[in-house]
């Protein structure tokens, strides 16, 4: 279990950590509010810009991301993070002067080699920093900074970019990483030697993997875990609505509720972006205290059904239908929209939490960014390249509403995540069972 509880300076780290996270997501997000004017200046279509904003993006992550785990478990991963911090500023802020489609296509993949190691080196601090009581409260705050990023990038950004334009907000956006890429260089020192096999704690506890074992051998050892991957695939696929979704909801209110950019952008910030925040923190903090009683996957399993019975009733929800009823110049199916937002993001943290339980403490890293790497491609890279591919296929039929078709289509993904996790429900219990009746099992021998 782990010698030391954290300190101050580990919650610095949590702090640092959680910035460089928004950063990194605003630059994600903010690309949202940029869809109509890049598609306006350099006349790309639908599915063009599902490819600029995550299908590109998600197949250089996802050939970088696996090593950049293996990179994490072997070097100082907060000088890792502060040379990702740096890469990522440079490219952010070069994107901002692409001449075309395609070099700023090439840029948003330079962005994704800066990324990769973020989530997997971070994650694998924080386990190595926090005991498991603790654990998944701080890595909701960790994760909190993706829907804070979301409030940031949709409401700020949007002023930004109506403003000063796209390519100027990329370039505002890129100048804090030079501060956090120094804090991780000169002031975080990496923790690593202050824990020692803290997955023994856990009744899900596996045996640490030999960690001279190269890649390839490696990797095969976690995927011979079955809890391991029936939790990583129900992540990655929960994730396609998720980030289709956040990519294209401004889209959606300009074109199906009529409202301004800065308007959608604020809208899908403040509702969507705040109260996923207030959802992955909750989760974080009753995590634990519901998983004794329930077991670890009631929060992911109540949060996929209520947030997918919210989003299919605020993308279906008419224009103007109850608008009397709310805030003036508000939608009223932006409750829904807050609704779905606050459950939808239940999975995260006791699924974090419990992958790293689940799999041996010198292999966590690389465990997350197998983990990163799938999400990346199905959410990022999938996500919103269906929606977009769906939004123009459904053109000659439904017109302007063709997105909110597209989103309803890809958004009922989220049942196929339900399907595994209760797979994953019922495998735990066995495994659980097991190990009960081995340790019932096993008396002591008094000769001893």
């Amino acid at each position: 279990m782990n010698i030391a509880k954290p300190t101050g300076r580990q919650h610095l780290l949590l702090l640092v950590l959680t910035l460089f996270y928004i950063e990194a997501f605003v630059g994600r997000q903010i690309m949202a509010v940029m869809i109509e004017p890049i598609k306006a200046e350099f006349g790309a279509s639908d599915g063009q810009m599902g490819l600029l904003t995550g299908l590109a993006f998600a197949i250089v992550f996802a050939l970088t991301g696996l090593s950049a785990g293996r990179l994490a478990d072997r070097v100082s991963r907060t000088k890792l993070l502060a040379a990702s911090a740096i890469c990522w500023g440079v490219f952010t802020a070069v994107s901002g002067v692409a001449t075309g489609f395609i070099m700023l296509l090439i840029m948003r993949m330079l962005i994704a080699v800066a990324e990769s190691p973020i989530t997997a080196a971070s994650l694998s601090l924080l386990a190595d920093t926090y005991p498991i009581e603790q654990r998944a409260f701080a890595i909701s705050c960790f994760t909190s900074g993706a829907t804070i990023s979301a409030i940031i990038a949709l409401t700020l950004g949007a002023h930004w970019v109506e403003l000063y334009g796209w390519r100027d907000t990329l370039f505002i956006i890129s100048i804090p990483t030079a501060l956090i890429a120094c804090v991780f260089y000169f002031f975080m020192p990496d923790p690593r030697h202050v824990t020692v096999a803290p997955t023994e704690d856990s009744i899900y506890a596996q045996s640490p993997i030999d960690s001279e074992g190269n890649f390839k051998d490696s990797t095969k050892s976690l995927f011979k875990l079955k809890d391991y991957r029936l939790l990583i695939y129900a992540s990655a696929i929960a994730t396609i609505s998720a980030n289709a979704f956040g990519m294209w909801n401004a889209t959606f209110l300009v074109r199906s509720h009529d409202l301004t950019l800065t308007q959608a952008g604020m809208m899908a910030g403040f509702f969507g972006g705040g109260a996923a925040a207030i959802g992955i923190l909750l989760s974080g903090y009753l995590s634990n205290r519901i998983a004794r009683h329930k077991g670890p996957l009631w929060m992911p399993l109540t949060g996929h059904l209520l947030g997918w019975t919210c989003m299919m009733t605020y993308l279906a929800w008419p224009q103007g239908l109850g608008d009397s009823w709310f805030f003036a110049n508000v939608p009223f199916a932006m409750i829904f929209c807050a609704l779905s937002s606050f459950f939808s993001v239940w999975w995260f943290s006791p699924s974090i939490t419990l992958l790293t339980e689940i799999v041996p403490a010198n292999k966590r890293a690389l465990a997350i960014s197998i983990q990163t790497v799938l999400i990346t491609l199905l959410g990022l890279g999938l996500g919103p390249m269906l929606v977009g591919l769906l939004s123009d296929m459904l053109t000659r039929f439904a017109d302007m509403e063709s997105l909110r078709y597209a989103l309803m289509i890809t958004s009922s993904s989220t049942l196929i995540s339900v399907v595994i996790l209760f797979r994953l429900k019922t495998y735990l219990a066995k495994q659980k069972l097991v190990k009960q009746h081995s340790a019932s099992s096993v008396s002591p021998n008094p000769n001893n």
